[in-house]
């Protein structure tokens, strides 16, 4: 029975649940029967279900405000040259980011004063001003004005940074929830200073640093009281109170006062200061673009651009360290009198080639009715040389073109200036422009006159030898005209560029610098589909057996093709792909540079040869700092901790590892460098002897000819040009690399050298150095090569045990030493290995 009576049925359990409730809701109905209770219920009920839509409307899916306290505001990337100085940014907003302590008092203050006096005092909401607000918006409901903001400098950075800028009462609400928040998370100095580093203040400024040089060109720390307050009334709307327009420099100078009473009467400014600032003039500068010189690096700078985007990429979205927000400091190797040098000597060749072959025609085309001015500005078309500028055709009559530029200045072009033969007719120039013809002019006593932008272009890069370096790059006659880089990204036939690495395979490969090669005619059957293929050399003919060295100098095609077959090759173009000049067939075509490169491979090669075979990648960065200061490429970069003591402290030395990639036999790399430094001496490009320094280099001419080159340099330094058409065509039959090519090369590196010492190349171990007979390649005997560039005997560099033997007779070795004994007596004095050693400072 007790088992019974403590487990009763269900259905008595589920009788006794419905008796119980039934007894509460009998409580419950004399209680309803009350006014005031029902009227209690419904309010509490119509509360609940207020504060659920108003959620459901405003507060759902509203973003964290905790995640300001991680937020930083985008910040451009800043380049230094080789010298440390910021030489370029790139920016979409303006912006310099501080921190609180940074700013003055006065400067918070007058923004206080403009923006939210009662900043300290409220909890993110001011509800008297949002009251006032409220009003302001239903007065003016339907009217299609904008009812005055209210917000608080809280609600305005919630705004900014969480929300968007949409017009509407929602988004004032979701400011308000969201202010609300920030205040709970946030200290109020870490709100102003987000809010101070993130208002937009117009001249694409972001932030009151940015703008403080923007309008005043000064740092914050040094505005006067009347500049702070002009800098605070702009959140409002920086375009109502533009100085440079009347009607806004008088709004400008009525709200600034305005401002400054506000600073009086909240006690922050006295009567005396307030005076003294309205009685200033506004003070602000002319609207300029970044402090930093748009002309500079050009070519450079872009290549930079495009290399750090491929790294961090281009927006916020991409990464925390992207190039237009992620406020990147770049180092780079890039020098600016290099740089200038460069630039300079390229177009003045490019200008020189051109020069009488007419009007190259125009450089762009706009609309030329009204409004051409913002079309001629959003062209982005511009120049920088000399003192050419970047005209529109506005209309022309039979006499005379009326121009304008892109300030909006006008000016007339004669028709007797401009009649240059047109390239494309024959006809004047003149003729042939047509309105929204943008063309290049440059003044002309009180007028204008027609100036040609070369149709012929061309790439010039200079490299550190020892590091890889790009110290300067010049991709085209102007960047501002075409952005395309013909120094990295035009893929060129290098021509007889390619021949040192040809027989820098010859060289691994059993031959001498001192081997006999036949310059003579040479036909191959290559393929089916090919058939035969018959070389020559550029000025025909041929000259029977001579050396290497002379074929190098001489630039033979013949002799190199033969030496390639002899060589085979697949290893000539496995030693051209060690380089990194280009991946090639193992055709024959290719010895003569059939194949594509760029003028950046070809330096870099050429740097490799001058490094003895070690190899480093060509960089136009050296590091990248992320906006804190820390190291973030190259990714295993390692601080040199104790290089920059001021005092040795007694522990061992810091020591750098050997860097870079052996990729040429050290003795190998030398022999090519020592033979085309014969080149210079007696070859295709002794328009640069007279440099009178060690230089090494070759001359490059394509079949056409369609492309002229130049590669070489120095112990320290190598430079490499090309010019010709972006289509490739004919640059016309007398072109030549010793003729257009090398001229370029010494115009810009002539200056740059003279600032250096004068080092000679240095053999490394192993090298032995044997006098030979330059034409025959034999030994000599009794002979010491003098410093006569076509002196009989020279020296020659030889790997162990390949020096030519003793191959002549005792009679002739005797005559040939009387006559290296005449020689000597001329003289003065007979010469001797160890005044050979002494010249070369030691060999090594």
């Amino acid at each position: 029975m007790e088992e019974a009576s403590s487990n009763p049925p269900a259905s008595s359990f589920a009788y006794r649940l419905r008796r119980d409730a039934g007894g509460a809701l009998g409580r419950l109905r004399p209680l309803w029967g009350r006014r005031l209770f029902r009227w209690a219920a419904i309010l509490l009920s119509g509360f609940l279900l207020f504060c659920l839509a108003f959620w459901l409307i405003f507060a759902r899916g509203l973003p964290d405000a905790a995640t300001l306290l991680e937020y930083e505001p985008p910040l451009p990337t800043i380049v230094r040259d080789i010298n440390g100085q910021p030489v370029h940014s790139y920016a979409r907003e303006r912006r310099v980011q501080l921190q609180y302590s940074d700013y003055p008092t006065l400067l918070i203050r007058a923004y206080l004063a403009a923006e939210d006096k009662t900043f300290f005092d409220h909890h993110g909401v001011d509800f008297p001003g949002f009251a006032g607000a409220v009003v302001d918006y239903a007065s003016k409901l339907g009217s299609g004005q904008r009812a005055r903001g209210g917000s608080t400098i809280t609600q305005q950075v919630a705004k900014n940074l969480l929300i968007g800028d949409e017009y509407s009462p929602t988004r004032k609400v979701k400011e308000m929830i969201l202010a609300w928040r920030m205040e709970n998370v946030l200290s109020k100095q870490q709100i102003l200073e987000l809010y101070l580093n993130q208002i937009f203040l117009g001249r694409n400024a972001y932030g009151v640093q940015a703008a403080a040089r923007a309008y005043f060109d000064k740092d914050v720390a040094d505005l006067k009281l009347h500049e702070m307050a002009y800098l605070s009334i702009l959140p409002k709307g920086p375009a109502n109170y533009r100085p440079e327009s009347p009607t806004g420099l008088a709004r400008a100078i009525d709200r600034r006062n305005w401002a400054l009473g506000e600073m009086l009467k909240n006690g922050w400014i006295t009567s005396a200061q307030r005076a003294a600032a309205v009685a200033l003039p506004l003070g602000t500068v002319a609207a300029h673009g970044s402090n930093f010189d748009a002309r500079a690096g050009g070519y450079y700078m872009e290549e930079v651009r495009r290399r750090l985007i491929g790294l961090f990429g281009e927006k916020a979205s991409d990464g925390p360290n992207s190039v237009y927000a992620g406020g990147l400091w770049v180092r780079s190797p890039y020098d600016p009198i290099v740089q200038d040098s460069t630039q300079n000597a390229l177009r003045a060749g490019l200008l020189r080639f051109d020069a009488g072959r007419g009007w190259s025609g125009p450089v762009g085309h706009i609309k030329a009715g009204d409004g051409w001015e913002r079309e001629l500005a959003a062209s982005y078309i511009s120049v920088d040389y000399a003192d050419w500028r970047v005209a529109v055709v506005i209309s022309r009559t039979s006499s005379e073109a009326q121009i304008g530029f892109s300030d909006g200045t006008t000016g007339t072009l004669p028709a007797s200036a401009a009649q240059t033969p047109y390239r494309k007719t024959g006809g004047p120039a003149f003729s042939a422009m047509t309105p929204g013809d943008l063309i290049i002019v440059t003044r002309n006593g009180d007028g204008w006159a027609l100036r040609s932008i070369p149709s012929v272009s061309g790439g010039m890069v200079v490299e550190e030898v020892h590091s890889g370096r790009i110290r300067a790059m010049q991709g085209g006659f102007d960047s501002r005209l075409s952005s395309y880089n013909r120094a990295t990204q035009a893929l060129r036939q290098p021509g007889s560029t390619i021949k040192p690495f040809v027989y820098a395979a010859a060289l691994d490969n059993g031959m001498t610098p001192a081997s006999i090669i036949v310059d003579g005619p040479l036909c191959v059957y290559q393929t089916a589909s090919l058939g035969q293929k018959c070389f020559r050399n550029f000025s025909g003919g041929s000259a029977g057996p001579q050396t290497m060295r002379w074929g190098v100098e001489q630039s033979r095609n013949l002799m190199t093709v033969r030496a390639a077959s002899q060589t085979g090759m697949e290893r000539v173009v496995r030693t051209i792909k060690a380089l990194g000049i280009g991946d090639y067939q193992p055709y024959l075509s290719f010895a003569l540079g059939a194949g594509e490169t760029t003028v950046e491979r070809m330096v870099n090669a050429y740097a490799t040869l001058a490094n003895q075979g070690r190899q480093f990648p060509s960089k136009v960065m050296d590091y990248v700092q992320d906006r804190r200061g820390k190291v973030i490429w190259p990714e295993r970069w390692r601080p040199c901790d104790g290089c920059n003591m001021a005092n040795w402290d007694g522990k061992p030395m810091p020591r750098f590892g050997m860097e870079g990639k052996q990729v040429m036999n050290p003795m190998t790399a030398y022999q090519v460098v020592h033979i085309t430094e014969g080149v210079i001496q007696r070859g295709t490009a002794t328009v640069l002897a007279d440099l009178k320094r060690p230089l090494f280099g070759k001359t490059g001419t394509t079949n056409g000819p369609t492309n002229v080159w130049f590669v070489g340099g120095s112990p320290d330094l190598v430079a490499g040009v090309y010019l010709g058409y972006d289509q490739p065509r004919s640059l016309g039959g007398w072109a030549q690399g010793g003729r257009i090519a090398a001229p370029i090369w010494k115009a810009a590196m002539a200056p740059i050298l003279e600032t250096m010492p004068k080092t000679p190349f240095v053999a490394p171990a192993g090298i032995r150095m044997v006098p030979i007979d330059r034409r025959s390649g034999k030994r000599v005997y009794g002979a010491w090569p003098t410093s006569e560039p076509k002196a009989a005997v020279i020296w020659e560099a030889f790997k162990p045990e390949s020096e030519p033997r003793r191959t002549i007779r005792k009679d002739e070795a005797e005559a040939q030493a009387k006559v290296a004994a005449a020689r000597a007596s001329a003289r003065g004095r007979a010469r001797s290995d160890a005044d050979f050693i002494q010249d070369q400072g030691g060999i090594y």
